[in-house]
């Protein structure tokens, strides 16, 4: 069965491509409009092949994902800009959240672990 995580990460995703123009920082010389272009194109993309082929690696890549966005503001230098900062903390904590959640009850990834710890 595909995973609804997935379809959220989707939109999320697309939010953070679109949410330079909507909540106004879309300049070019903005490192807060291109993180959210970059990763929120990669987290839509992630996401979208996820959708199609769920596999525990695609959540782990949108996990990175919204690591990356979450520490962006710092990284990037854009903590002090209240908006564009909220968007990339708010959208990277449910891009990962959505993630973990996607592989924590997923079925066969809950079989490996039990099958590694019975190995032991």
């Amino acid at each position: 069965m595909k995973r609804w995580q997935d379809w959220v990460n989707v939109v999320l995703g697309a939010w953070m491509v679109v949410s330079p123009w909507v909540l106004g920082f879309a300049s070019t010389d903005s490192a807060a409009a291109w993180s959210a272009w970059i990763l929120g194109a990669a987290v839509l993309i992630s996401a979208g092949i996820a959708v199609y082929m769920p596999k525990a690696w695609e959540e782990a890549i949108n996990i990175a994902l919204g690591i990356l966005l979450l520490v962006s503001p710092w990284v990037l230098g854009f903590a002090g800009e209240t908006t564009q900062m909220s968007n990339a903390v708010i959208v990277g904590v449910l891009v990962a959240a959505f993630g973990i959640w996607a592989i924590v009850t997923d079925t066969a990834v809950r079989e490996k672990w039990r099958e590694r710890r019975g190995a032991h």
